[in-house]
């Protein structure tokens, strides 16, 4: 309740760039909710904590983004990009061009 607050009241000094972009006062952002489902392949989004009880006290600077590979997590977009994005086109523009690095 207090995030959602604090993202009405207050959402350019939000902690979180990748939340600020992708939820609304009322949840996850329908274009962003159907953008990730078309995208083909699972998505998981963590919080800081629950990143940490899933895969360990890796180091990583969040908002972040991982891909999971046979060799582990692998930093698909770093804190640095993420932190630099406006706008959810921004994003999904991001999230195309990696995936399209990755797959070829």
């Amino acid at each position: 309740m207090k995030d959602y607050v604090h993202k009405i009241v207050s959402p350019a000094s939000y902690g979180c760039k990748l939340c600020a972009i992708t939820y609304g006062s009322r949840g996850m952002k329908d274009e962003w909710k159907i953008f990730i489902e078309q995208l083909g392949i699972p998505v998981r989004f963590f919080h800081r904590d629950e990143f940490a009880g899933n895969y360990g006290n890796i180091e990583a600077s969040f908002p972040c983004g991982y891909i999971e590979t046979e060799n582990g997590l692998e930093l698909f977009i770093s804190s640095e990009e993420m932190n630099k994005l406006n706008n959810l086109k921004e994003l999904k523009t991001l999230v195309r061009t990696k995936i399209n690095s990755i797959l070829g």
